[in-house]
């Protein structure tokens, strides 16, 4: 079975063909395996150069010393673009999503638990004169 990058790399696309960042970016992940993949993203090309965001500084050394396995196994899998070297860059941490909170405060107010309307009033007129 022939893998997917190879034959969109064969097709011939309108307009001069498809995008070699986004092709070497697809395969970076079934050419490295998913723990590296997890730490080292490739970013883009310049020329035929990969440029690769890794996580820290020791990342960086680790691949750099796996450079010729990493090119030869990118190659094996890619047909096109041509990559003749791979360079390894500390990248800034990646923003992971977040938990969206309300802009006047906490979803949940302890004072909704006070059964009793008149200690719910008592505790937030004392929790207010409290927090001025």
């Amino acid at each position: 079975m022939e893998r997917a990058s190879r034959l969109i790399g064969k097709m011939k696309f309108p307009g001069g063909g498809a995008d070699p960042d986004l092709i070497v970016r697809s395969a970076w992940k079934a050419a490295v395996g998913l723990r590296i993949a997890r730490h080292a993203q490739a970013e883009r090309m310049v020329g035929s150069r990969l440029i690769v965001g890794v996580e820290d500084a020791v990342w960086q050394q680790q691949l750099g010393a796996m450079r010729p396995l990493i090119l030869a196994k990118l190659r094996q899998v890619l047909t096109v673009p041509h990559i003749s070297q791979i360079e390894f860059r500390v990248a800034p941490p990646r923003m992971l999503p977040g938990v969206a909170t309300s802009a006047a405060g906490p979803l949940f107010d302890e004072a909704d638990s006070i059964a009793d309307p008149g200690l719910r009033r008592l505790y937030v007129a004392a929790r207010k004169k409290e927090s001025a």
